[in-house]
């Protein structure tokens, strides 16, 4: 466990005395998310002292990030998890595809990478979550706190830097070397850290639903490009997850419309038969994913570093913000985890995280604004909405690319690979 102080020993530190719980960690990681659970558990067997909180009671949340990219894959096998990983249920996609003009075209293909896996792995991420935390739970110096919310940072002093949190049993303080802001887009650390975001806008909301699966369904992945709206299929085996791009802040007007109207224009869009659209019953069956690419002008602090969507928010653009998280969580594990086991992690440490991470980080940023952009229709009603994006109607033109974005898109533009140090367990219950 971290270790418990008593209230007179926080007053002995300086910070203002209080009746909060106080516990004491090497590593505090703020959100149990891809990002935070990779760190904790890298961080763990490298010897360091982790504590990571989540403030939800489990990972059961439907329609977030669910590919495992090759790069990913990669990792687990350098830690030795991957077989295992392999024997939960995915579906595997060696290609991507989308269709254009009705013809079927290959948008991305995984089988020249210089990986063990040459496939994204489709998976309901609570299992991905779950399979990490199953993992790291295994060290005894790794500490999971679900239901455990962030509230506050504190000011940081000669000790390191600290965070209020509530959980099941009241309020807590947690005091550690680093506290690591790992909590997503909305992230509370960058948030009371003071950090700037830098925000680079997106055209387009996605709205999620469920469908389901039958035999003679297209065997479509990813993709399939409408006349004027894309859809999106992911295949998760007994039900597809669809996505139907929308103009950002549209869907109001889309309600407004309707439910019977949004049925009809989706039918219209996607390869499925029009009446496995009967299964959106209401509202309730569509959700809404507001898409937002930015990213912060410093990831850090003293005492503070923010990762992953904490630190630079993606489109969901062929899934590649959790192979960002992943990375990042590799990069700072192998830069941090000597320091924070000699209790000796500097400012230089944390910008030697970010100047690692920046150039794929606003390399991909940069593409995805790329894919956004779409040919003028000749509709001056209705700009941009004449097709897909022209980055696949190049590759539609120029197969060979399929390639480069399987590259892109199953790699990134910098691999992070684990220190030999943490693929091998250093602490165990």
């Amino acid at each position: 466990m971290s270790a418990e102080v008593s209230d007179s020993a926080a007053d002995a530190t300086g910070r203002e005395p209080s009746s909060d719980r106080v516990l004491e960690t090497g590593c505090a990681i703020v959100g149990a998310g891809p990002a935070g659970l990779m760190l904790g558990l890298l961080l763990a067997r490298a010897g360091v002292e982790v504590t990571v909180l989540e403030k939800h009671a489990d990972f059961l949340r439907d329609f977030r990030g669910d590919t495992i990219h090759p790069s990913t894959l990669e990792v687990l096998h350098e830690i030795g998890l991957l077989d295992e990983f392999l024997q939960l249920p995915h579906t595997r996609a060696p290609r991507l595809h989308a269709e254009i003009g009705g013809r079927d075209v290959t948008i991305a293909d995984f089988s020249r990478l210089p990986t063990r896996c040459r496939f994204i792995a489709f998976m309901p991420q609570w299992d991905f979550l779950d399979f990490l935390a199953r993992e790291a739970g295994k060290l005894a110096n790794f500490h999971l706190m679900m239901g455990t919310e962030v509230t506050d940072l504190l000011p940081a002093d000669q000790s390191g830097a600290a965070l209020r949190a509530r959980g099941p049993d009241g309020s807590l303080v947690i005091r550690a070397r680093l506290i690591v802001g790992a909590d997503g887009r909305n992230s509370i650390v960058r948030d009371k850290a003071g950090l700037q975001v830098e925000s680079f806008g997106s055209p387009s909301d996605v709205l999620w639903m469920k469908l389901s699966h039958l035999p003679d369904d297209p065997p479509y992945t990813m993709g399939h490009g409408g006349p004027r709206q894309g859809f999106v299929m992911v295949d998760r085996g007994d039900y597809w997850q669809c996505g139907y791009v929308v103009r950002k802040g549209t869907f109001a007007d889309v309600k407004e419309r309707g439910l019977d109207d949004f049925r009809k224009v989706v039918a219209a869009a996607s390869p499925l038969p029009p009446e496995r659209m009967d299964e959106v019953r209401s509202w309730d069956d569509v959700h809404l994913l507001s898409i937002r690419i930015d990213r912060l002008k410093r990831w850090w602090k003293p005492g503070v570093l923010c990762i992953g969507d904490a630190a630079h928010a993606m489109s969901p653009i062929g899934g590649v913000g959790v192979n960002l998280a992943i990375q990042d969580a590799v990069a700072a594990a192998n830069i941090l985890a000597g320091p924070l086991r000699n209790d000796a992690v500097l400012d230089r440490h944390l910008r030697a995280v970010e100047r690692r991470r920046i150039f794929p980080t606003k390399a991909t940023q940069k593409i995805q604004v790329m894919m956004r952009r779409r040919r003028r229709s000749a509709d001056t009603k209705d700009p941009g909405r004449s097709g897909p994006p022209a980055f696949m109607r190049f590759i539609a033109r120029w197969p060979v690319l399929a390639h480069l974005t399987g590259r892109l898109v199953g790699v990134g533009f910098k691999s992070e690979h684990v220190a030999h140090a943490m693929r091998s367990i250093h602490i165990r219950k």
